[in-house]
């Protein structure tokens, strides 16, 4: 991998939009990073600068979150002609726009592992300058923000993942800040580097991060510093065990994933004293400002104040036909497929009904603005990581039935859903199910499908009466082409 990015850390950002063949790192880049890091301030900046970055439109704040990801997931009603919506709902991975899509995730997600990998240099090279809590709290969430951009670059552009596959060539995993070319690595061997990554930043953050003992302290310190607050909207300690398990699990290795995942289970959802708690009925129904991602239970969230302008009214405002859009058209929820478990599930307050010149259409709300006046610690909130996921997990690993249909509904019944009739024979597809209700808007259903190597998944398309509700999945649907920039180089 050989990418040039120009940079200014004084800007604590890459600039994504010098991006060629090499890594350009000028005398004046280096100066301007030397001043950034002289004092702890300048590491605060420097990691702030990373979980900005990963709010970029190209990234977590919306192709890989409610976006082309999703639109891939099949959530969305799309037709077969070659807008970008169909041809991401089939997969047509050779076409410009597409490919532009993805071009732009590889160049800005492995911008942001160059910053990870500088914070994590600089860590050990300006020790004197921080305190044995801030040392082990940035370095422990650079590690962790660096597995976790290079597991979804795995999961994207790696091949379903199983013991044929594992040895594939997949991608780069860059764990230093110069200008040398990173080999493909086998997908085994990439998935072994995120889980050392994920492992060593767990024990850098368990003995400082503070959400161990004060929780997420979702507020604003009143002595005014908050570097250590906030802590949803960092790689925190459980958020990065979080982590494990999904790459755990990515592997195939469920026993490794179940253990965790009760571990932390077992944490942060000590009865009376739940660090995440899931969202509760008040919450949930809001006459006025509902909490449509169920913020108490997210384990790690980016913070983006223009959610409800780059997600929302770009993605699902229903007047879109009429305006600027990224689509072409508002988003609307695709085939049902039993898609909520009740009338009463919460879930359902995330889709409404608008209705002009005698058409009613149905449009997804999860990311609208909070109501003027409001004030809530959830209105700029993507959700990256969350509880259910963990359960679900649990569920899918477990080889007590009983205790995997206990993880299941624990699910259900805090979305106001009664408990399964599920039975051993059908206890993957409620999983996938409660999954597919659970990660709307969230970019992780395409992933679920893929390690599953699912070939057969809810289908999108609408146009036709004669299009089957089930769309039959070849298994190359799943791996998206390495970047023309990247396979150019590599060939010359």
């Amino acid at each position: 991998m050989k990418t040039k990015i120009k940079y200014s850390w004084l800007l604590c950002l890459l600039v994504f939009s010098a991006c060629n063949s090499w890594i350009d790192i000028t005398p004046s880049d280096r100066l301007n990073e030397d001043m950034l890091f002289k004092d702890r301030r300048g590491f605060e900046k420097a990691i702030n600068g990373i979980y900005v970055g990963l709010a970029d439109r190209s990234l977590y704040g919306r192709n890989m979150s409610a976006g082309a990801i999703d639109m891939m997931a099949q959530y969305y009603k799309y037709g077969s002609g070659t807008d970008l919506n169909s041809l991401l709902g089939d997969y047509n991975y050779e076409y410009k726009d597409v490919k532009e899509i993805f071009q732009d995730y590889w160049e800005k997600a492995y911008a942001l592992i160059l910053n990870c990998n500088i914070i994590i240099e600089k860590c050990e090279e300006r020790k004197e300058v921080l305190s044995d809590v801030y040392y082990r709290l940035y370095k422990g969430e650079a590690l962790a923000l660096r597995a976790m951009l290079h597991l979804d670059l795995l999961r994207l552009f790696g091949p379903v993942y199983d013991e044929t596959s594992k040895s594939v060539e997949s991608i780069p995993y860059v764990t230093n800040s110069d200008a040398n070319i990173s080999s493909l690595l086998a997908a085994e061997s990439v998935l072994n580097l995120v889980i050392g990554d994920l492992e060593t930043a767990a024990d850098f953050l368990k003995e400082v991060d503070p959400i161990l003992t004060e929780g997420v302290r979702n507020e604003a310190n009143i002595s005014g510093d908050n570097s250590l607050y906030y802590r949803q909207y960092r790689l925190n300690y459980y958020a990065v065990q979080a982590l494990l398990v999904r790459a755990y699990v990515w592997g195939q290795r469920k026993g490794e994933a179940l253990a965790i995942a009760e571990r932390i289970i077992g944490e942060v959802q000590v009865e009376g004293a739940e660090i995440f708690p899931f969202v509760t009925n008040e919450a949930a129904k809001d006459a006025t400002n509902p909490d449509r991602v169920f913020s108490t239970e997210v384990m790690f969230a980016l913070y983006d104040s223009y959610r409800g302008k780059e997600i929302q009214d770009k993605l699902f405002l229903p007047t879109l036909d009429q305006i600027y859009t990224f689509t072409g058209k508002h988003l609307e929820l695709g085939n049902e497929y039993s898609f909520y478990a009740s009338e009463n599930d919460y879930r359902r307050g995330i889709w409404a009904n608008y209705s002009d010149a005698g058409k009613t259409v149905s449009y997804h709300r999860k990311y609208e603005d909070v109501p003027e006046g409001k004030s809530t610690s959830f209105g700029c909130m993507i959700p990256l990581i969350r509880l259910s996921e963990l359960y679900l997990i649990a569920a899918e690993c477990c080889e007590d039935f009983t205790k995997a249909k206990n993880y299941l509904d624990k699910v259900r019944n805090s979305r106001n859903c009664p408990s399964s009739s599920v039975t051993e024979s059908t206890l993957m597809e409620e999983i996938t199910k409660e999954c597919r209700r659970e990660f709307l808007g969230e970019g992780q259903m395409f992933f679920f499908y893929k390690r599953k190597a699912m070939q057969q998944i809810p289908n999108g398309r609408f146009e036709r009466e004669e299009d089957s509700p089930i769309k039959v999945m070849n298994i190359n649907d799943y791996v998206v082409p390495l970047p023309e920039s990247e396979t150019d180089m590599r060939t010359n």
